[in-house]
């Protein structure tokens, strides 16, 4: 009788039956179908009655529809014993193939009718027929029983197989790249070798992140290769090695693991090894698991150094994967796909398509999901993770460590360390599913049910948990009754066994379990990837949170998919127990859509759904009821999983919007394009590969048809079809246009539904987003110019649910943060913001790694970094500054005042800091989970102090610090900061250090130890000679919240800042005097390429941070960060006057120059717009008497020349009929920010001669005048030397080129031509500093 969760094996039968009419005359079919039966072997004799049942019901599947009446002749077992690879005799299941293969040795072919589908007809008669069936049973290739065959059986390819061969072999004619996306047991790798043979590659190489496959790849090799000796197969385990495979003259095929390419010195490993790969020309590299070992750095890296794209050398690359979701991007339409329900779909429908013929799918069993709500079983809101309403299957089984910062309590005399803190619960759940009751659906209830999972994968959250697991099973009645073989494969947490070990216990378990014992490894992650144990029919999902990957979650449940031939029966139907079901619904919901072609609408995700649960269905188990989900449930789980992908990316997300963006309208485009005139168009950032559902934005069928027409050569393409290929094409770019343009609001909006001031329980719909935000915070966190109503009009654009739910995730994420322990807090909080995106330049918002690094080096603290700040860390670390720590943040009474805060994340650095210090003062006992709270409260209310420029980045500010939890919070916002700062400083002071303004009664005067923060860079303002919105210029007012917050007197400030002050910056004069001359500056670091601080933001002229102490008169400290690499020197600020050196190692380079040097090339500079001509100035094309040529810039890097009239200039025309020398007045690539130094720097654009009767415009600086040609083309090829652009560079501090930049550039004797060498040797350079020269300047030409 069938259990409610139906059955996992099955018998498998022969059946032999005939048609009666004239096209079937003499001929008989054998066909094969299983027998679900709990009946002995011995009582299932040949010809029986439940056999013929069996046979009769599976022959009218497929002839009923035909009409035919069909004769059975004959049925039996198909089972046979056969030695196993230790010699030991098994029993076996056998296939009707096995019969048609002997007939087919014995000289009696397929017939095949031209009135019929089928291929498996035989001309014999029954007797025949049931020698054949004798000969299968004894093993023997024929019916005379003589002769041992070839020793192997030709390969025959599934029909999907041969489809991804064959368009493999296509691609590869024209193109190098291809990927399978193809399920696990899809013959990845017998397919791909078959491709070799086809293509007659000489040089292959099989790349794997999987070492322990190797085995399997040269058991296929000698599969597909028996019947050739061209081939030969290499390895570090099986055959030769790759020295030798390149000197015996033969084709071959090599295997390698990613690990041990990685380490070679070609890609910057640590060992000379592995030369010869690398330095090989490949014909093909296949990459096995490629959503493994490939998307990092290093493995990128070993697979660019095989193929070497570009080298001239057409080497192909097969990429091979069952879950590729992270590298479907790179592929475009050269991918070919085989999913888990195609598979289904092809073996239900073989018989209809094949009249009962072998069916190649029929060994691949059916999966069922079946989910339990453990959070409804088990009612401790604990379990409930509330950022997903998702069991936390970590806290559940989270286990005792004896410290009581980890187990938030303190452990209980009668536990242990590694016992569980939930022990009872979990009792209870082992209990729960293995309770004796008949009505009950747990897979442990009855011995019925037991039998059914013999064995079972179980997925736990960690190695701890694995282990006291394992020790609570085995006490347990149930499972520790001696039928249980509970084997721990995690591993012991220090040296956790490879995969191989770990397969290796489970192999000897099972095989030891007979059929009377059960066996239940216990993993955390082994045994889920490029493993087969075919014995198990379910796997317990006991580990993972909502946001697992489907990729993840896929490998593991599709381990237990693996055919399974065992004791005389075929795997049928294997299971997943899940019991987080939200988890399982968003894995299924995104896995189905993901497993299709990649750019479907939401339109087809309904049929993709569909189709999942029509082959793997999905039901809940509530008490004794059973449910099957359906497609609307997981639509709304795959909404969620979009959301969450929209957060991940910081609303950086084309799940985000709808597709009325592929219906615009005249009207509609002429409105985006008034917005991008606002805002601009933004790039996507770059992110993890992955992919992107809704990439194409079409509809199901209109994905088919533009497929079709792609497909279609172009001379067979109709008109009509070009013409709708066409307009395809045009939605997609213009919805792409659209979406770049409202990028530049939408990654802007996290921030705002982080800090929204509403109750948690209320959703924020973008129309609630506007009216809740009031109109300043608006003004500063929005485009400047998107009005709330502009912003209104595109709301239509936005996915309504998405956008909902992504806000609801953000929320949800600070509500569930507010339940953990501080130091997790923090880091959760921190996750979040590094979702969030740099809206531009201009609105930095300060990472929590860059506010890490500031703080720590100069006012020291709790580091979550490590040093050199590339990971966070599991326990932050203390830096002791010494003396301005202990002042500061080791100081439990300090008072720390962030001046411009936006996010919250410095005052969060200070919180915790001096959290930790209150903590240092209590005894570990003490430090249970509410004292900890009580002191984080503490800090926030006595230690640290907040000004805001808004309301809104006040609610963001006390979000952070406090979550959604009602306590006081020290934050105030002005009305009109900048105003204050700039032009009442007074007024400013006053107020903040009024103790009534921060409500701190008893306090007579405020006084803070330290100022921190990182205030806004700049305001635009309009300037220059040009005009309009290319002649605004950038304001700097940092300089106003370094000035205000030295007004405040503190013990100390640091501020991170633009560089910008160094030399140059409009009015900057008096600031950068008063930095330099301001000997209580103890510490700078100084930062000339910004993407060594901030990694996503290009800062010209660089950025520092430093520290003011207010007891300290001496030099300071500058140390100059490159690319990692720290330079310091203690040294006076002010040595050159007004104009500040941010390079050490230039230093002795500028004094040898300026004590050999008479005079300098800025006296030769001219100030900026020598002529007056504004850059938009355009003359006229044909030349008029008396007219002079005017050069002017045409874009970036290229110039053009037109004619105007000499009254045209309004300055210095007395230089009009000099030889000019003329240079940007920017320098290269927005300062060089993002150039690597390896490459090395150009300081200035290529000089060029301006001839007599030429002039040029504000675009260009006029670097040196002359009266003959010989010395002006001396001075400009001069100036192409690396030394003098050297010197300029030491000068740098934006983007802009002056006067000043000029200062240390030696005036040389122009009657003659210079070198870099006889520069060297005039200026006595040393070796050391003619290296740094020569390493930090590019060579520059005219070309």
């Amino acid at each position: 009788m069938e259990t409610v969760f139906g059955t996992a094996f099955e018998y498998k039968l022969i059946y032999v039956f005939a048609i009666n009419d004239e096209a079937h005359k003499g001929l008989l079919k054998i066909g094969d179908t299983t027998i679900q039966s709990d009946t002995s072997i011995d009582a299932l004799f040949p010809n029986c009655k439940a056999l013929n049942q069996a046979a009769l019901s599976r022959i009218k599947q497929y002839t009923n529809t035909a009409g035919i009446s069909a004769q059975l002749l004959h049925t039996e077992l198909a089972v046979r014993l056969v030695k196993d690879k230790d010699g030991q005799q098994v029993l076996k299941a056998f296939r009707d193939h096995d019969v048609h293969r002997v007939l087919e040795n014995s000289g009696i072919p397929k017939k095949k009718l031209k009135s019929s589908t089928s291929r498996e007809w035989f001309e014999v008669d029954l007797s025949t027929v049931l020698k054949a069936i004798e000969a299968v049973k004894k093993c023997q290739p024929n019916l005379s029983g003589m002769g041992a065959g070839t020793g192997f059986t030709p390969i025959v390819f599934r029909p999907e197989q041969e489809e991804a061969i064959e368009k493999t072999l296509k691609q590869f004619k024209t193109g190098s790249r291809m990927l399978w996306n193809a399920k696990m047991r899809f013959g990845k790798t017998l397919s791909a070798l078959q491709v070799v043979k086809k293509s007659g590659f000489a040089k292959t190489i099989i790349v794997t992140h999987r070492p322990v496959v190797d085995d399997g790849w040269y058991e296929d090799f000698q599969k597909i290769f028996y019947d050739t000796d061209d081939y030969t197969y290499g390895s570090k385990g099986h055959g030769a090695a790759i020295e030798d495979l390149l000197n015996s003259g033969k084709k071959f095929v090599y295997f390698a693991s990613i690990q041990d390419l990685r380490g070679s010195s070609t890609v910057g490993g640590k060992f000379d090894k592995n030369d010869a790969v690398f330095s090989l020309d490949w014909d093909l590299v296949i990459v096995d698991e490629a959503h493994e070992g490939t998307t990092t750095a290093l493995g990128d890296d070993v697979i660019k150094n095989l193929v070497k794209e570009g080298n001239g050398y057409d080497t192909k690359f097969l990429a091979l994967s069952g879950t590729p979701f992270n590298i479907l991007k790179e592929f475009d339409d050269n991918i070919y796909t085989w999913d888990y329900v195609m598979e289904q779909q092809r073996k239900a429908q073989w018989d209809e398509l094949h009249f009962g013929d072998s069916n190649p799918y029929d060994e691949l069993p059916e999966l069922k999901i079946y989910t339990y709500d453990l959070g409804k079983i088990l009612t401790d809101k604990s379990y409930v993770e509330l950022e997903d309403k998702a069991f936390n299957f970590r806290e559940f089984f989270r286990v005792w460590t004896g410290d009581i910062k980890h187990d938030h309590k303190a452990m209980p005399a009668t536990a242990q360390v590694g016992d569980f803190v939930h022990e009872s619960d979990v009792w209870s759940f082992l209990n729960l599913i293995t309770k004796d009751d008949p009505d009950s659906h747990y897979p442990y209830a009855n011995e019925e049910y037991r039998n059914l999972f013999r064995h079972a994968l179980w997925m736990v959250p960690g190695v701890k948990e694995a282990k006291a697991l394992s020790k609570l099973m085995k006490k347990h009645p149930v499972f520790g009754c001696g039928a249980f073989d509970i084997v721990n494969v995690a591993g012991d947490g220090d040296e956790e066994e490879r995969s191989e070990d770990a397969l290796q216990k489970v192999r000897q378990s099972i095989n030891g379990a007979g059929n009377d014992s059960y066996n239940s490894p216990l993993s955390c992650g082994k045994l889920t990837t490029g493993v087969t144990v075919p014995e198990w029919t379910a796997v317990f999902m006991l580990a993972g949170s909502f946001s697992t990957s489907a990729a993840n979650y896929l490998q593991t449940i599709f381990r237990v998919q693996s055919p399974c031939n065992k004791d005389g029966k075929i795997k049928r139907c294997c299971y997943v127990f899940d019991f987080a079901p939200d988890r399982t619904l968003k894995m299924v919901a995104e896995s189905a859509a993901l497993s299709t072609k990649a750019g479907k609408a939401n339109e087809s995700d309904r049929r993709i759904m569909g189709e999942f649960l029509n082959y793997c269905p999905v039901i809940a188990v509530d008490g004794t009821v059973m449910k099957a989900y359906d497609t609307n449930r997981l639509l709304q789980q795959l909404k969620r999983a979009y959301a969450e992908r929209a957060v991940q990316n910081g609303f950086d997300d084309t799940n985000l919007y709808n597709d009325e963006l592929l219906r615009l309208e005249e009207l509609d485009i002429e409105k985006f394009n008034n917005l991008k005139k606002i805002v601009g168009t933004s790039k996507a950032a770059p992110k993890a590969k992955e992919i992107d559902i809704n990439a194409q934005g079409f509809t199901d069928e209109e994905y088919e048809e533009l497929g079709r027409i792609e497909k279609k050569p172009k001379r067979e393409r109709t008109a009509d079809e070009e013409k709708r290929l066409q307009e395809m094409k045009e939605k997609q770019k213009l919805k792409n246009n659209a979406i770049s343009i409202l990028r530049g609001i939408s990654i802007r909006m996290p921030l705002l539904i982080y800090g929204a001031d509403i109750p948690i329980d209320e959703d924020i719909t973008m129309e609630k987003l506007v009216d809740i935000v009031d109109d300043s915070s608006w003004e500063e966190f929005m485009p400047s110019g998107v009005t709330k109503e502009i912003f209104k009009s595109f709301i239509k654009y936005y996915d309504p649910e998405i956008f909902v739910a992504a806000g609801r995730r953000i929320r949800t994420t600070v509500l569930s943060a507010d339940e953990l322990s501080p130091t997790e807090r923090v880091k959760k909080i921190a996750q979040l913001f590094a979702c969030f995106k740099n809206p531009d330049k201009e609105t930095v918002l300060t990472p929590w790694r860059v506010v890490n690094m500031h703080m720590s080096d100069c006012l020291g603290g709790y580091d979550f970094y490590d040093e050199a700040h590339e990971q966070m860390v599991d326990e932050p670390r203390f830096v002791d500054r010494g003396k301005v720590t202990a002042d500061t943040f080791a100081n439990a009474g300090a008072r720390v005042l962030e001046i411009n805060s936006k996010t919250g994340l410095y005052p969060l650095y200070v919180t915790y800091s001096i959290f930790r210090s209150r903590c240092a003062a209590c005894c570990e006992e003490e430090l249970d989970d509410a004292k900890l709270q009580q002191l984080w409260d503490a800090a926030v209310r006595e230690n640290v102090f907040v000004i805001c420029k808004t309301p809104m980045a006040k609610q963001i500010t006390r979000r952070t610090l406090a979550g959604y939890r009602d306590i006081p919070v020290n934050a105030h916002y002005f009305d009109d900061l900048i105003n204050m700062m700039k032009n009442k400083p007074r007024q400013f002071v006053d107020r903040v250090l009024k103790p009534s303004y921060w409500k701190q009664e008893g306090v007579k005067t405020m006084k803070f130890d330290a100022v921190v923060g990182n205030p806004p860079y700049q305001s635009m303002t309009n300037g220059g000679s040009d005009s309009g919105r290319a002649a605004r210029q950038a304001a700097p007012i940092f300089n106003y919240f370094v000035e205000q917050a030295k007004m405040l007197e503190p013990g100390y400030v640091s501020m991170i800042i633009p560089a910008r002050w160094y030399n140059g910056g409009i009015g900057l004069n008096a600031f950068r005097a008063d930095m330099l001359n301001d000997k209580h500056l103890t510490k700078l670091v100084d930062f000339a390429n910004s993407k060594d601080c901030f990694t996503t933001v290009d800062i010209g002229g660089g950025l520092c941070y430093f520290l003011w102490e207010r007891d300290h008169e001496d030099e300071c400290l500058v140390i100059n960060m490159n690319s990692g690499e720290q330079d310091a020197l203690r040294r006076s600020l002010n040595k050159y006057g007004n104009l500040f050196i941010r390079s050490n190692k230039a230093i002795s380079i500028i004094e040898k120059i300026r004590a050999k040097a008479d005079s300098f090339v800025d006296e030769m500079v001219s100030a900026i717009d020598t002529f007056g001509i504004p850059s938009k100035v355009r003359g006229h094309e044909e030349y008029t008497e008396g007219d002079i040529l005017l050069v002017h810039s045409d874009g970036a890097n290229s110039s053009k020349t037109s004619y105007i009239s000499r009254d045209v200039v309004t300055k210095n025309a007395h230089l009009i009929d000099k030889y000019k020398v003329r240079i940007s007045i920017l320098v290269p690539q927005n300062g060089e920010a993002g150039v690597k130094p390896e490459k090395g720097y150009r300081s200035m654009s290529t000089p060029h001669l301006v001839y007599p009767g030429q002039v040029d415009s504000f675009s260009y600086l006029n670097i040196g005048f002359f009266d003959n040609e010989t010395e002006a083309e001396n001075f400009r090829k001069y100036m192409m030397c690396k030394l003098p652009r050297f010197m300029m560079r030491t000068t740098y501090s934006s983007a802009h080129i002056s006067q000043s930049n000029f200062i240390f550039v030696p005036k040389m004797d122009y009657t003659r031509s210079w070198t870099d060498s006889e520069l060297y040797e005039y200026f006595g350079l040393s070796d050391e500093e003619i290296k740094l020269v020569e390493s930090t300047m590019r060579p520059m030409t005219d070309s």
